[in-house]
């Protein structure tokens, strides 16, 4: 059986080819700027670097900008929070399965934990229940959050319900973490965005959204073949997009509920990326990291 991780180290090590890897490794590293980290030296600036970190007393008296470089004094956690309801196993817009994207999300995410460091744990579930595994170090055990994700998400899954993941964590994990969440397109309710605001008082939070399948003919014009709803296994009639009424009216209703999630989003001070497919994860982490620390 092959590993899910090796599957993500390979695709990791394939973007090392086209960009730096390193400069992945720095938004990630950036999330904790300024927490649990200790002072360490000063070096000469660079373009690129943070302006904040400039040291400007020491720069004053050295004549050009310095740069004030810091290490960590103890490991961070990252809790990785995922639906693994049947609304997972449903089709995204590239026509990979969304659990498919979110074990690339979560493994990339969960490897450059560890490349710096620091320990993982995951919260997954749907509506009938929530698991939890402690966060340790090692890839084993990332191979083994990974293995749990892609072996509890199936279209015999109960239906998702995510509020009931981060209403878990907010009740029972302790400390300050990064949450990084995964999820589909789901959408704003005053229970999600009660408990969002809860965790972001005491957490760093990512959010990733996975998008959903475009509204297609049914089969794709496949003869024989149909879509339904993963919600209720409700069967869409064939040729459902070529209505054009139709086709209107799903591309507002999933426009609005765009809009009401990323305000919801917005409103609790989380940053949200989206994602297609598992090709794209690793650009869209980098761009979700660098938004995050643009607007800390």
């Amino acid at each position: 059986m092959t590993s899910l991780l090796h599957r993500v180290k390979s695709k990791m090590a394939i973007f090392a080819h086209r960009k730096a890897r390193g400069m992945l490794d720095g938004e990630y590293g950036s999330v904790f700027r300024g927490r649990s980290l200790d002072f360490d030296d000063l070096r000469a600036y660079v373009a690129g670097d943070e302006v904040r970190d400039i040291d400007w007393k020491a720069t004053a008296r050295h004549g050009s900008p310095l740069i004030r470089r810091y290490v960590a004094v103890r490991r961070q956690t990252v809790i990785l929070v995922t639906d693994t309801g049947r609304n997972m196993a449903a089709v995204s817009r590239s026509g990979e399965t969304k659990k498919d994207i979110a074990i690339m999300a979560l493994g990339v995410t969960g490897y450059l934990a560890h490349r710096h460091g620091d320990v993982v744990g995951l919260v997954s579930g749907d509506a009938a229940a929530t698991h939890t595994i402690p966060a340790k170090s090692g890839e084993a055990h990332l191979e083994r959050l990974l293995r749990h994700v892609d072996g509890h998400t199936s279209l015999d899954s109960a239906a998702s319900r995510l509020e009931d993941q981060l209403d878990h964590v907010a009740r029972t994990v302790k400390g300050r973490n990064l949450l990084f969440v995964v999820a589909d397109e789901v959408p704003a309710s005053p229970a999600m965005g009660q408990v969002l605001r809860r965790l972001r008082a005491q957490h760093e939070i990512l959010w990733l959204t996975i998008r959903d399948a475009e509204l297609a003919t049914a089969g794709g014009g496949q003869p024989g073949a149909g879509y339904f709803s993963v919600a209720d296994s409700t069967v869409l009639p064939p040729g459902l997009a070529s209505d054009a009424s139709v086709a209107a009216a799903y591309a507002d209703a999933a426009a609005s509920r765009d809009h009401a999630r990323r305000a919801m989003l917005r409103q609790a001070g989380v940053t949200e990326g989206t994602v297609d497919s598992s090709q794209d994860v690793i650009t869209a982490l980098f761009t979700l990291l660098e938004r995050h620390r643009r607007a800390g």
